[in-house]
């Protein structure tokens, strides 16, 4: 997989991202908060990023903070190796993390994740032996 951040990987449009903050699952991680959904029927994984202005009041330290999620997901995104999942990540603390501290709590995210989605694509030993 490329290590590379093209515009169809961003999550933008009103209908949805507010798709996926109503029918997504959400979880947090140390700081970062997340919401992800699967099964968008697209190709790739698409992901959005939000620094809430009461946290930082001023926007050369929002984008530096978002500069730092998106770099954590486009060298990381290998470990998310299910397509169609669209995901949300939330900085959710009032200090500036290291770029070595939002690696490592998006690789979390993203392994957690995986391992959720995963599990639920696939289907328990009752229902398997039903069939």
């Amino acid at each position: 997989m490329e290590n590379t951040f093209k515009k169809q990987e961003r999550l933008c449009g009103r209908i949805e991202i507010g798709r996926l903050l109503a029918k997504g699952r959400h979880g947090s991680v140390d700081g970062l908060r997340y919401c992800y959904l699967s099964g968008s029927g697209r190709d790739c994984n698409r992901i959005l990023v939000s620094v809430p202005k009461k946290l930082f009041r001023h926007a050369v330290r929002r984008n530096y903070l978002k500069r730092l999620i998106r770099e954590a997901y486009r060298t990381q995104k290998a470990l998310l190796p299910v397509t169609g999942t669209d995901l949300m990540f939330i900085y959710a603390t009032q200090e500036i993390l290291s770029a070595a501290e939002v690696r490592r709590r998006v690789a979390d995210i993203l392994q957690e994740t995986s391992h959720r989605i995963g599990t639920a694509e696939q289907p328990s030993a009752t229902n398997a032996d039903a069939l």
